[in-house]
């Protein structure tokens, strides 16, 4: 694993600048799913096709489309959202936390034991340090279902050095596209930064199929496809910000927009680079969408 001085630089990358110079790694806004999902049977269509079978695949083929293995990946889950401050995780062996409820048992015993990096965490807070932006450190968090649940497919053995970076309590657009800035430059270090959330996240409308609200779901990821994908960083800031003026925003997200928070890190990160839509699932109808950035 690459290791971090408090200037930024990372000695591996520096002694190994001729074989990583010039590659950037690019930044995803993932869709993780509804709780243990991957772990669980549900009934399938006329051609048998489970509701997740799409998002399985998709995260299953995450590794080959990036196409280059990172020293580590910096993660923002929708599912730490109560800090003040963005906070990082430095434990070197992160255990699990079932922030799920009323699931069978056997997803209560699951377990995924990529290490930590407490280099990278380090790495990450100097930067949002240099950036004027206050952080705070955990030694003692277990990856939440918004890490583990979508990196048992992605890496199924574990064998990346993943750190998780909570989001700010305030949930607003700003800040947190000011953070993904911050972290913009790990992109260049050999690390991979995922958002992990939902596009769509209405709890109470999940399981329902009432057509008007399936066309405000339609609608609303139409928007936001089109919204990350201008190349104006300080544009697509813009035009993110005004996701609460959108009706069709509000019925998608109930009764928080936590699971949407991390894009906005995601758009912060990306710079320069538009975002597209790499996969689109649906739920009922309902469309969920990832997105990459570079």
């Amino acid at each position: 694993m690459a290791r971090f001085d408090k200037t930024g630089q990372s000695s591996e990358v520096a002694m190994n600048n001729e074989a990583t110079h010039g590659y950037r790694f690019p930044v995803y806004f993932i869709p993780h799913g509804g709780g243990p999902w991957p772990f669980m049977e549900f009934p399938g269509d006329a051609e048998g096709k489970a509701p997740w079978d799409d998002l399985r695949a998709f995260l299953q083929g995450l590794d080959a489309e990036i196409g280059r293995r990172p020293k580590a990946v910096l993660v923002v889950s929708g599912h730490w959202e109560k800090e003040p401050v963005p906070t990082v995780s430095t434990a070197l062996k992160p255990g699990m936390l079932f922030d799920y409820y009323n699931f069978p048992p056997h997803t209560y015993e699951l377990s995924y034991p990529a290490p930590g990096s407490p280099e990278l965490a380090a790495r990450a807070r100097a930067l949002l340090a240099d950036a004027g932006i206050e952080s705070a450190q955990d030694d003692t968090r277990g990856f939440d279902h918004g890490v583990f649940i979508p990196f048992m497919l992605v890496y199924p053995d574990a064998d990346v050095p993943i750190t998780m970076i909570s989001l700010k309590n305030t949930l607003d657009v700003d800040s947190h596209v000011a953070i993904g800035k911050a972290l913009a430059p790990l992109r260049d270090e050999d690390v991979l930064i995922i958002a992990s959330g939902m596009s769509y996240h209405n709890m109470r409308m999940f399981r329902q199929a009432e057509p008007n609200h399936v066309q405000q779901a339609i609608r609303f990821d139409d928007w936001l496809s089109e919204a990350v994908a201008d190349p104006d960083s300080e544009t697509r800031a813009k035009v993110l910000s005004t996701w609460d003026q959108n009706p069709d925003a509000l019925a998608c997200h109930v009764p928080d927009h936590d699971h949407l928070v991390p894009l906005f890190v995601a758009s912060g990160a990306a710079g320069s680079d538009a975002g597209r839509q790499v996969f689109r699932g649906e739920f009922l109808g309902k469309p969920y969408s990832a997105y990459r950035f570079g």
